[in-house]
Formats: C-alpha cells, sequence, structure tokens
C-alpha cells in the first residue's frame, strides 16, 4: 500500500496544476453572482466557507479564486487539497508534506492561500481547521462541503467569530441566461418575452445545475438529478454524517416532497403512514434540509410561538423534467421560492393563503403571491387588511399591471431587474 506522504504528494501534483504551469484560467467561465460576495471578503482573516447542494459549483468557485490570488500570489503559495478519500487525515500530515514540496517557504512569513473542499468528510474538521487558523494567522482559508457545516452548536462554538458562511445554490434564471449565451434576450425584456418563457422551462428542467446548462435531452436530466446528485447524499452522504438507519424511507419521504411541492406537510400523519415515530420523520425531514434538498417554509405569524407550531411547507431543491411538463404552475412556484430565498408563506383556519412573505430590513413584510391563471384577490385582500403592507406583489407569466398597493408583474421583470 502506497505511503500517506506519498498520496498527497501525488494529489498534490495533479490538483495543483498552477505550480508547475505558473498560471491557471478557468475557460467558459461565466460569472456567479455570489462570487462578487465572496469577494468583498478576501481581506478579511476569517475563513471563507462555501456550502451548499452537490454539484452546484462550489469548487469551480474554488478554483475562480484561486485564480483571483494568482494576481497576487506566487502559484507555490496556494493550495489546493480535497478530503473526499481522507476523512482520517490530519492538517499537520498535509503541511509536512507541503513543506517537503517547498522547503524554502515560511508559513509564519508572507501571504498564502489555502483552499479545502469536501471538509464535511474529514472527521473533527472544526478542530483541525481551528488549530491551522489560529497557529498560521497569515493563511487565508477557503473551505467547501456538501451540507450545512455550522447547524450543529458544537461546531458554531468551536468556530465562533472564525468563519464566514456562503451558500452556494444553483443557478439563478439570469445566471443561467448568461450560462446559456442567450444574454441578448436582455436587451429588450418586453420584445422577447416568447422567448424568455421558453428558456425559463428549459431552466426549470434543468433546475439550475451548471453542468446541465442548455441541455434539452430529458432523459440524460433525469439521470444526471437522480444518480449524480438525489442518490448520491440519499445513499452515501447522509449515512455517513447522520448515521441514518433506513435510507429508503428518507428516499420516500423526499420522493413524497418532490412530487408535492409546497404542500402543508403533517407530520404526525406522515409518521403514521411509514410506520415511524413523529420524532424519527422529523429527524430525516432536517436531514434533507440540512443537505439543501428541501427548503422549509414557516406559516408567517406575528406570534412566533404559533408561526413554530403551525404546518410548514416543504419544497425540493430538485423537481424531475417529467413534473414540469406535467405540472408547470406548481414548478413554476417551487422554482420562485427557492430564487426569493422565502422563509414564511400565510395560510389561516379560512384558507385565505399567500404564497410567500418575504421579511426585509426592519421588519418590513412584503408579501408575494404566484399566478400563472386567473388572479382572484379574496386572499390579498384579507391580508391587506390584517396586516397593511405598503404593497402586495403578484408575479404572473405576462400580465403587468398598478393597482394601488397591489403590484402585478410578469417573472421575467421581476427576477431580471438587478
Amino acid at each position: 500500500m502506497m505511503e500517506l506522504k506519498e498520496r498527497i504528494r501525488l494529489i498534490f501534483k495533479e490538483t495543483n496544476p498552477w505550480w508547475k504551469k505558473g498560471n491557471f484560467q478557468l475557460e467558459n467561465y461565466s460569472c456567479r453572482l455570489i462570487l462578487l460576495e465572496i469577494e468583498k471578503f478576501f481581506s478579511f482573516k476569517q475563513i471563507i466557507a462555501l456550502v451548499g447542494l452537490r454539484r452546484t459549483g462550489k469548487t469551480t468557485l474554488i478554483l475562480k479564486i484561486i485564480e483571483f490570488f494568482l494576481q497576487t500570489l506566487k502559484p507555490q503559495q496556494i493550495l489546493y487539497f480535497s478530503f473526499d478519500d481522507f476523512s482520517q487525515l490530519e492538517i499537520e500530515e498535509l503541511i509536512s508534506v507541503y513543506r517537503e514540496i517547498f522547503p524554502e517557504l515560511n508559513l509564519k512569513e508572507g501571504k498564502f492561500l489555502f483552499c479545502f473542499d469536501e471538509v464535511q468528510k474529514l472527521q473533527n474538521w472544526q478542530e483541525k481547521f481551528k488549530r491551522l487558523y489560529d497557529t498560521y494567522p497569515n493563511i487565508k482559508i477557503i473551505i467547501s462541503g456538501s451540507e450545512s457545516l455550522f447547524l450543529r452548536k458544537k461546531i458554531k462554538e468551536t468556530l465562533a467569530g472564525r468563519i464566514f458562511e456562503f451558500k452556494v445554490l444553483p443557478l439563478n434564471f439570469k445566471e443561467y441566461i448568461y450560462f446559456t449565451k442567450n444574454e441578448s434576450i436582455l436587451s429588450n425584456t418586453q420584445l422577447y418575452k416568447e422567448e424568455i418563457l421558453k428558456l425559463y422551462k428549459e431552466f426549470l428542467k434543468t433546475n439550475g445545475f451548471p453542468e446541465l446548462a442548455g441541455i434539452k435531452d430529458t432523459m440524460i436530466i433525469h439521470k444526471y438529478l437522480k444518480e449524480s446528485v438525489i442518490d448520491k447524499i440519499i445513499f452515501q452522504d447522509i449515512p455517513q454524517l447522520f448515521k441514518v438507519k433506513n435510507v429508503d424511507i428518507l428516499a420516500e419521504i423526499l420522493d413524497i416532497i418532490i412530487f408535492s411541492p409546497g404542500q402543508l406537510m403533517d407530520i404526525t400523519r406522515l409518521a403514521k403512514e411509514l410506520s415511524l415515530s413523529r420524532q424519527v420523520v422529523s429527524l430525516y425531514l432536517d436531514y434533507l434540509e440540512k443537505s439543501f434538498l428541501i427548503k422549509k417554509l414557516y406559516n408567517f405569524s406575528k406570534n412566533l410561538r404559533k408561526q413554530k407550531r403551525s404546518l410548514k411547507k416543504y419544497y425540493p431543491a430538485i423537481i424531475f423534467p417529467s413534473i414540469v411538463e406535467d405540472n408547470f404552475p406548481l414548478c413554476f412556484e417551487n422554482s420562485l421560492v427557492w430564487q426569493l430565498d422565502a422563509q414564511f408563506f400565510y395560510r389561516n383556519a379560512y384558507k385565505n393563503e399567500i404564497d410567500i412573505i418575504l421579511v426585509g430590513k426592519n421588519k418590513k413584510i412584503i408579501p408575494i403571491e404566484i399566478k400563472t391563471g386567473r388572479i382572484e384577490l379574496a386572499s390579498i385582500n384579507y391580508f391587506m387588511k390584517k396586516y397593511r403592507p405598503a404593497e402586495i406583489i403578484i408575479i404572473t407569466l405576462d400580465k403587468e399591471e398598478k393597482q394601488k398597493q397591489i403590484k402585478i408583474i410578469p417573472f421575467y421583470k421581476y427576477l431580471l431587474k438587478k
């Protein structure tokens, strides 16, 4: 069996091509909006953590960050490593091999960039990176993981004040337009609205995964989503991280959400149907959420206890192309929930319902209704009387109108306005 140090050396050699070439550049890269946010934190000492669903481009973002730092650092001062097959590794072993390769470099002097991928696979990673951070204050550390790494109390305490977290989501619609080289339609959205709607339907089928941008074969898309994302998370990532006993039940719960996005989830009833305890079902939903496969929306209320007790809605990060074809309105709503980063909906005992409630700065309430067909105002009028928001937004496919406090706007004008 190959000695550990030799394995590390060979991986360093393979995954750090700038050491040999002297430079590095990603080809055919379309800028992600989140990169512009991350760049603002390069000058801070804190660790930058990129977290999110599998295949959303976290590694590509790291490589783009490396490309940026190559403008000011020597190639040898930049290190990339993935913990994909190294769960038991010690950071000191990596540092030791790095020093043997570059004995002339002093890690206590000058600036360095160390990038680490898939850190959630490293046992006690938070303790190991805390030591690295505290020992070498001049090393800028970038890490990535396919799980929400910092939801656990112990991890938050260990890295408190030492880390900035960024969620890397699938492409939003504007990014998808650039990734598919269709930015010319942005010059006049009113003129090209038919092309935009057609492109949006393609976008829904790909779920915004960068590697699927521009692919129209639904069989390929389905296979990619199922085998490269869902199955990897359900049968590999989650069991490794959370010691799940019954992954088939976990997959079944996800399927329920995928095929019925946005339904009110009665956990007690679901637990009974699955012959499980309510506690186990709640735990499995939590695992799916921490792995970014689903999003939970709370029923909006100014009474926090009531809000926590009310039934929640769950939306899947992934919807298969066949569902988009069969139920476009539901998939349209699902995509907007994710792109607007919704946290709340509204529904009362009389079934007055608002799809999305955004809570902005100073707790400003922004109610949003999503309509692909006829617009009914009963629920909207009820909500306006009860909560008196400054404005209610209705997002449509094409209709546009302004009525006092109600703003009706096509989805493309709302999503592409920034």
